[in-house]
């Protein structure tokens, strides 16, 4: 697929229901749950690869999901102008990504975590090469993964773990010696499911 091509089924990925962490477990699904607003940027480029998605491996020292696959992303703050301004400098203090070298195709619909956010996925296109640097102490690792692979369906698979005494099914898209599950795999799993011809 093209870039053009690409980045215009990218604008048009909006559409579609959310996703969340209970898609495969809704009945574990608390009532009443307050969620906290959150961003990632999907953030795309082309290499000689052909396109990559840029991911990280959070810190193994944070207190929550240390060593975890992520996406650029958090919290978003007081001070932000709402989402995309959230996942934009997120990922230029994790990553060292230049918030002028983005350009935003579009959101997905919010995701909701098992821990109580409301995550907004910006899709960004990266135009200018630049030099991942890791933010010390909450990033250990910056890594791109081809976007063909995790638009391939076969590349997921459904695993279990049991979290406070329940069995709870997630996602996963093993990628070399990553292990891509949970939100940000459920996210990986949107986007293919919205890119899909």
């Amino acid at each position: 697929m093209q870039a053009t091509e690409l980045k215009a089924r990218l604008r048009r990925s909006s559409a579609g229901p959310p996703s969340s962490d209970f898609d495969l477990n809704p009945d574990l699904r608390p009532r009443g749950l307050k969620l906290r607003d959150a961003a990632v940027l999907v953030a795309l480029c082309d290499s000689a690869r052909g396109t990559e998605l840029f991911l990280t491996k959070r810190a193994s020292g944070l207190k929550h999901h240390p060593g975890q696959i992520a996406f650029p992303g958090g919290k978003v703050d007081a001070a932000d102008a709402g989402s995309v301004d959230a996942a934009l400098r997120e990922a230029e203090e994790e990553i060292a990504l230049p918030r002028r070298s983005v350009d935003v195709l579009g959101m997905m619909p919010a995701h909701e975590t098992v821990t109580g956010f409301s995550v907004s996925p910006v899709l960004g296109w990266v135009r200018d090469t630049f030099e991942p640097k890791p933010e010390t102490g909450e990033v250990d690792e910056v890594f791109t993964v081809p976007l063909s692979f995790v638009l391939d369906p076969t590349n997921y698979i459904i695993e279990a773990r049991y979290y406070r005494g329940v069995r709870r099914q997630f996602f996963t898209v093993p990628y070399g010696p990553y292990y891509i599950w949970g939100a940000t795999a459920r996210m990986l799993r949107a986007l293919a499911e919205r890119l899909k011809a």
